[in-house]
């Protein structure tokens, strides 16, 4: 059977490439705006090189159109792989391709314009938020359209994963995209004050659970088998983490408003929901390593399997870190401090980018017909970049923020603060830099994987590299 001719892999080689392309963009300029917090003289005083624009710039880059595109390509790959049949429309998966293709380019224009919402991580106006939806809805339609020609009777768990994402993605962002606009470039949200922000973290959190979680949990459950070529630990786990985890993610989002206007019942709900989530998330990272259970030798030879180990690991850390930050008492300490910006990229590059990395090196040969990658040392070269890379950027965070917490939270016999935010700010630029050295790590692992990625696709092979063994 001619599997390039029986599967739509045209749209999955689109999504997987740019991938790549994206996430060297949204990196780079996380690069930037890291550096500009050594160097505030780097905007060169240009409103769209400031920190406020670039910054949005950069969460949209990473998350949106990095993670999106590995979601897309993944999910597009999957659901043919698991279910035996073609994706139900070509048409319609190539308007998705070339859709949210449009969206980030259009992202790319305003948001160093200044055209924004300010809404975190949901800053785009509302045309670009129709055209959005539009391209959502169509994915979901391919996805479940795809799911309902089946060839197999069973649906096979990261399906699961990815439907969820897609589900919930789509009610997340329609709800909190409510708005009244007064121009093309300008609207107001539909709702008032606390309940905004309610609305608002109730989509943010939600979008670190479904975009940046259960869309990345399907990669994990189909691609770490694959790449190791063994069963996964316990499907019955993996059903158990998937209803655990949707059921309690959402109701988590409140911990992001702590000591804020918001009822104090609210934040308390959203602590206790985030304390619970702790077991889901722990049940699907074991359930991920101990698919290798006496098969740790494979991790010797395959820097592809590293990057979806490690990547787990980066999950269960990230995943115990955010309950014990949603605790009243330590969220006292770590709010509004580099804390939260050291916790976030342990997931975000630890665990989504690692993964996604993992997951699009094993998919190009299969995409393009090669028997493996151009170059596995390179890969190798990569994943050790890249790790070291994250570890830099999360401690140096991680001190950081204790440190601003500390410092602002210091008084004196009298009752006056103890430091100036001046002095605390002087304090964090050893930090910065180290985090500005791992960032640019992580960044120059990427340009190592378009390198590799290029050579394969062109058919190239490296000398003297060995093949790793595995499926």
């Amino acid at each position: 059977m001619d599997t390039q001719t029986t599967y739509n892999y045209t749209v999955v080689r689109q999504f997987a490439v740019m991938t790549v392309i994206w996430g060297i963009v949204g990196m780079l300029v996380g690069v930037i705006i890291a550096a500009q917090m050594v160097w505030p003289a780097l905007n060169f005083d240009l409103s769209f090189l400031t920190f406020s624009r670039l910054r949005p710039l950069h969460t949209n880059a990473v998350i949106f159109a990095f993670g999106g595109s590995a979601l897309f390509a993944t999910s597009y790959y999957v659901v043919q792989r698991t279910c035996q049949t073609r994706l139900i429309s070509d048409k319609l998966a190539a308007f998705t391709f070339w859709g949210w293709t449009l969206v980030i380019l259009l992202a790319a224009i305003t948001l160093p314009l200044g055209i924004t919402s300010s809404k975190e991580y949901a800053e785009l106006e509302w045309p670009i938020d129709i055209l959005i939806a539009v391209v959502w809805v169509v994915y979901a339609i391919v996805f479940f359209g795809t799911i309902m020609k089946r060839r197999t009777p069973h649906i096979y768990v990261a399906n699961w994963f990815f439907g969820a994402f897609i589900l919930t993605v789509a009610v997340l962002h329609i709800v909190n995209s409510l708005a009244l606009p007064v121009s093309l470039t300008k609207s107001y949200s539909l709702y008032p004050g606390a309940i905004d922000a309610m609305v608002q973290w109730w989509y943010a959190h939600n979008a670190v659970g479904f975009f940046l979680t259960a869309g990345f949990l399907g990669i994990m459950y189909y691609f770490i088998p694959i790449q190791a070529n063994r069963p996964v630990y316990s499907y019955r786990l993996s059903v158990v983490h998937f209803w655990a985890l949707i059921s309690i993610y959402m109701w988590a989002g409140p911990h992001h408003l702590h000591y804020t206007a918001l009822p104090d019942w609210a934040q308390s709900l959203g602590m206790a929901f985030s304390l619970l989530l702790l077991a889901p998330s722990w049940g699907g990272m074991i359930n991920g390593m101990m698919t290798l259970s006496g098969a740790w030798h494979l991790l010797r030879d395959d820097p592809i399997l590293k990057f979806m180990i490690v990547s787990l690991s980066f999950y269960g850390m990230s995943t115990f870190e955010g309950p014990m930050m949603s605790i009243k008492t330590v969220n006292a300490l770590s709010h509004y401090t580099d804390w939260t910006i050291g916790h976030v990229h342990s997931g975000a590059l630890g665990w989504v980018a690692m993964v996604s990395i993992g997951a699009i090196y094993a998919l190009l040969p299969r995409l393009f017909g090669r028997e493996q990658m151009y170059s596995i040392k390179l890969i190798n070269l990569h994943f050790w970049v890249s790790t070291i890379g994250v570890l830099l950027y999360i401690a140096s965070m991680w001190i950081a923020g204790v440190m601003q917490g500390l410092m602002w939270r210091a008084v004196n016999d009298d009752g006056t603060l103890t430091y100036s935010f001046v002095e605390s700010l002087e304090r964090m630029y050893p930090y910065y830099t180290v985090r500005l050295i791992g960032g640019l790590l992580f960044f120059l692992g990427m340009l190592v994987m378009l390198y590799n990625m290029l050579k394969t696709i062109s058919g190239a092979k490296a000398a003297n590299d060995a093949i790793p063994q595995t499926a």
